[in-house]
């Protein structure tokens, strides 16, 4: 999909015309630059703000038309708050609102990516950049009538800044992340007509071009595999599914890969244990957490990070059909562990278990990290606001939660233990595939850690923050694309390069 706005940088003091946006605090000073841009504009902001009680709070905005002093049809004042205060995430929160601000038609823009206190450094321009592009972001492919709310931003973005060389390295990797984003939040939103498995693994194969090794294991292959936990979820459906495993190879042939697992099921009926039809169209987005996987390798590979890192994703439909697996069957799974199915609506873990184990055995990851729209029970737990953190390795839940914190897309640690066990054994088999109402999201977890064997690693519960969760200052989208600046951000600061 095609940017919705187009992102450039120029040096502080080239022409501006259209719309020109500009950045003050709570005192209403704007930088040095800024005030040499804007000119005699500068009262006529101070006489709006009071007229608009427009304080300078973060994030806040001030627009005045064909403002007196300044050859520009419209001047937008964004407020940073106090300067003293500004962190990382306020400049992504700043391009959104910059981008909020945009109208549907053509445009010139130019940002002056100036703080009251100074020029932005490259890396907060960049930022501010990365932020513009993911609110822009709309999914509208499949309207054919739209309204005015509906028409695509087609603006042209400068941001002026001091080093223009180095504020245009800066975006060059953030903007490989925010295309990962993008391609995450594309198949989230994608009808369930349109994305099934084969499909799915199909856009995910088109990462070749970037460099990264992609191998997709039909149902021959993963039936040789013994993946009977996967295939049970699969068989009631007219769509066959699919593993796909993604390889970057950035890091030193002899250091062992990290490994991002995402559970695919491109659509999710609950199969025999039928879902209520209410909200059931919002089960095309439990893939979320292969979208992510996808998204994060595109970033990875598109700012080639030095880093071997394992992509895999299990892709299925759960269909109720005569052949769907039945509650009571018992299944095999590629470990060998016998799985007695309760209910065929916890399906998700079933497909992560061959996926997880495939990997652990094939690739032997220095850690694994897992993330799926797994339960509801996580939405009861945390709402919308934290996706659910497990893990067996304290080091990788702590690096993950403070990736969490540095990123926005934060995480909530939940505990494991082996006194879980006893609501997911079996009187059947080696276990069963749901440990009923209590704890759910717990037990789901303590059910994936019995694939992992010893490998260091941390199971993301994002059923409340990859798809309908409240709209943010960098995200007006249905589906979040959650996950990919999160675990970016991890590789990027703990393991890249080492």
């Amino acid at each position: 999909m095609p940017d919705v706005v187009s992102v450039g940088f120029v040096a502080v003091g080239a022409a501006i015309k259209g719309v020109v946006f500009a950045f003050c605090d709570e005192a209403l000073a704007f930088g040095p630059d800024t005030r040499k841009a804007l000119g005699g504009a500068v009262d006529a902001v101070k006489r709006a703000a009071q007229a608009c009680r427009f304080k300078g709070k973060s994030g806040s905005a001030l627009e005045l038309l064909a403002p007196q002093g300044l050859k520009a049809d419209r001047l937008v004042v964004i407020g940073v708050g106090k300067a003293a205060d500004l962190k990382e995430q306020d400049f992504l929160k700043f391009g959104g609102a910059v981008a909020g601000k945009l109208g549907t038609g053509k445009e010139s823009v130019t940002v002056l990516g100036e703080l009251p206190s100074g020029a932005m450094t490259a890396q907060q321009a960049a930022t501010l950049a990365a932020g513009l592009r993911l609110r822009a972001y709309k999914f509208d492919r499949y309207k054919t009538k739209k309204k005015d709310d509906d028409t695509p931003l087609n603006a042209a973005v400068s941001i002026a800044v001091r080093d223009l060389a180095a504020t245009k390295k800066a975006f060059a990797a953030q903007n490989a992340v925010v295309d990962g984003v993008i391609m995450a939040r594309d198949l989230v939103n994608e009808p369930p007509n349109v994305l099934f498995p084969v499909e799915f693994a199909r856009r995910a194969s088109q990462l070749r071009k970037l460099g990264v090794t992609v191998e997709v294991l039909d149902v021959a292959a993963m039936t040789k595999l013994k993946m009977g936990a996967l295939l049970g979820v699969a068989q009631g459906s007219a769509h066959p599914p699919r593993t796909v495993i993604m390889r970057w190879n950035g890091g030193r042939k002899s250091d062992a890969p990290l490994a991002f697992v995402g559970k695919g099921v491109c659509f999710d009926s609950g199969g025999i244990s039928i879902k209520p039809s209410a909200s059931m169209e919002e089960m095309k987005g439990d893939m979320g957490g292969a979208a992510c996987v996808v998204g994060l390798m595109h970033a990875l590979a598109a700012r080639k990070a030095k880093v071997n890192v394992i992509g895999a994703i299990g892709l299925v439909e759960n269909m109720p059909d005569g052949g769907a697996q039945r509650p009571g069957d018992i299944v095999t799974s590629m470990s060998g562990q016998t799985i007695e199915i309760i209910n065929t609506d916890a399906e998700g873990r079933l497909v992560l278990a061959d996926v997880l184990w495939h990997v652990v055995k094939k690739h032997k990851p220095k850690l694994m990290v897992d993330l799926a729209t797994l339960t509801g029970a996580i939405l009861v737990a945390l709402g919308t606001e934290h996706a659910g953190l497990f893990s067996n390795n304290d080091e990788l839940a702590s690096r993950l939660t403070e990736a969490g914190l540095a990123t926005g897309e934060r995480l909530w640690r939940l505990p494991l233990g082996p006194d879980y066990d006893k609501h997911i054994d079996s009187q059947f088999a080696d276990m069963k595939n749901t440990g009923g109402r209590n704890g759910g999201s717990i037990t789901a977890a303590q059910f994936l850690q019995r694939f992992v064997d010893n490998t260091p690693w941390a199971h993301l519960d994002i059923a409340g923050t990859a798809m309908g969760a409240p709209k943010s200052e960098i995200n007006q989208s249905w589906g979040s694309g959650f996950g990919v600046r999160l675990l970016d951000r991890l590789v990027a600061t703990h393991y890249e390069g080492k």
